[in-house]
């Protein structure tokens, strides 16, 4: 007799991915500078560790802000911190976040505070939404490649599935009409009920931000499918080029001053996901939020929050942070320059070795072409080589498959978890793999990759200096 549950049991968490299996490698055997320098470079981690010198420099300054006390170090509020506190979340923290949530989308579109329901993380925000959108057996379109983490995030618990969205290449793995139009033929195809559609914005693992077009056109899809949407803008503030970040709100916003869909129609049915997890680096602080204009999703999700908190001393911690305008204005500022240096030395660094890289400006990853490295055009291939990256060169990246890439060879590889110094020697170490491959590239990839180790070392040092030279000084 089985004491346990068939939810345990069976093989549905979605954790058995390469994805996941390439972070238990690194776990036995991670990179340390000094005590373990062979060890495998963790570039599977999506996490930002530029701007903390941002952070703590604010802290030092504010001491009052983590020692409890009150409104210009007023007396202590420790007791009341510590004792039960409402289940929507202090409201000075609430007032704080949707400001924030505005300030990053230019103040283009205003926030109310009682639309927002906290969670800790985006993982349970999503998982929330699921929950609330959906019956065991529904589904969501998601275009690919997308996060692997969906796969258990949104179907593990919820019984909900998830029907790909197929982009490709030939176009930079955009949305167009015709993907979703056969995302949704192929789910009523296999009886499934499509309640909604979940884009990232902008795209982990892409790094690109959706266009006007496209949310456009996601817009009227939903609205004409009268289904929802769900836009996961945790990299919003990652944004460091253009074009620039876009929220689907502001989207949805001027669609309905100029009329072109009705207010009734949608506007309940477009749901924002966000975390200070990516802009602001904390996910160790699990601080995320649903933002709905529909009062039962909203009612809803706040019930199911009881299960995943956020403590009342980080909400009283990040209040007093996100409340400091001028502050959370040059975090932004300079977290974005920082986040644009460094994806510009993987961009050009990997360059050096003849890989190229899909053009992005947004998030703290690229999406790596290694088509050319594979032994033939298969996921079979593309985990091959994956496994040699692991364990031959020592990097834990992200093979497309994970992300459910409809070609093989795509790569995620992170850049914003590491010191300048790791991703340098993570080149060196890719350089010296690409150059001992038996299977030769171009004749112009073939001259670089034949460069001694010596020489390859003084080339990186170049190509690092121009960029630090052209970014005026490098990150801390």
């Amino acid at each position: 007799m089985n004491l346990l549950s068939k939810k345990i049991t069976c093989n549905s968490h979605g954790q058995d991915s390469s994805y996941f299996l390439g972070w238990q490698e690194y776990e036995k055997n991670p990179y340390h500078e000094t005590r373990n320098p062979k060890g495998i470079i963790q570039m599977g981690l999506a996490e930002n560790q530029l701007s903390f010198d941002l952070l703590e420099s604010w802290l030092a300054q504010n001491p009052e802000a983590a020692a409890f006390q009150g409104d210009n170090g007023g007396e202590s509020i420790f007791r009341q911190l510590a004792l039960f506190q409402d289940y929507h979340g202090l409201p000075s923290f609430k007032k704080a976040m949707v400001e924030f949530m505005s300030e990053i989308r230019g103040n283009k579109v205003s926030f109310d505070s009682d639309n927002l329901v906290l969670t800790a993380g985006s993982t349970p925000a999503n998982e929330t939404l699921m929950f609330c959108l959906t019956n065991p057996g529904d589904a969501f379109l998601i275009p690919t490649p997308y996060y692997p983490g969906f796969d258990r995030d949104l179907k593990w618990r919820t019984g909900a599935e998830i029907v790909p969205i197929e982009c490709f290449s030939s176009n930079d793995f955009r949305i167009t009409e015709s993907a979703l139009q056969e995302a949704y033929l192929s789910a009523q195809k296999r009886n499934l009920k499509v309640k909604g559609v979940l884009v990232t914005n902008p795209s982990n693992p892409l790094g690109t931000t959706l266009t006007r077009a496209e949310l456009d056109l996601l817009i009227t899809f939903v609205d004409e499918k009268g289904i929802h949407l769900i836009s996961d803008e945790i990299y919003s503030g990652t944004s460091f080029d253009s074009p620039a970040f876009v929220s689907a709100m502001e989207v949805l916003t001027e669609r309905i001053q100029n009329k072109t869909v009705t207010h009734d129609s949608v506007w309940g049915r477009v749901h924002i996901v966000y975390s200070l997890s990516k802009d602001f680096g904390l996910p160790g602080f699990r601080v995320g939020a649903i933002y709905s204009n529909d009062e039962m999703v909203v009612s809803a999700a706040t019930k199911m929050s009881s299960f995943g908190l956020i403590s009342s001393q980080t909400q009283h911690l990040l209040s007093a942070v996100l409340s400091d305008k001028k502050f959370t204005k040059k975090y932004l500022t300079e977290n974005q320059k920082r986040l644009k240096q460094r994806h510009a030395m993987l961009v050009a660094g990997l360059r050096e070795t003849g890989i190229e890289c899909l053009g992005s400006s947004a998030g703290l990853f690229c999406w790596v072409d290694m088509r050319h490295l594979l032994t033939s055009q298969t996921f079979e291939a593309e985990i091959e080589l994956w496994k040699k990256i692991v364990y031959q060169v020592g990097l834990n990246i992200s093979p497309g498959s994970s992300c459910h890439c409809t070609e093989p060879g795509w790569f995620r590889v992170c850049f914003a978890n590491m010191s300048e110094d790791t991703l340098i020697l993570a080149m060196q170490r890719i350089s010296s793999f690409v150059a001992a491959m038996d299977k030769p590239v171009d004749a112009t990839r073939l001259v670089k990759s034949t460069i001694s180790n010596k020489n390859k070392k003084k080339g990186l040092t170049r190509w690092v200096s121009r960029l630090s030279s052209l970014d005026g000084q490098r990150e801390r």
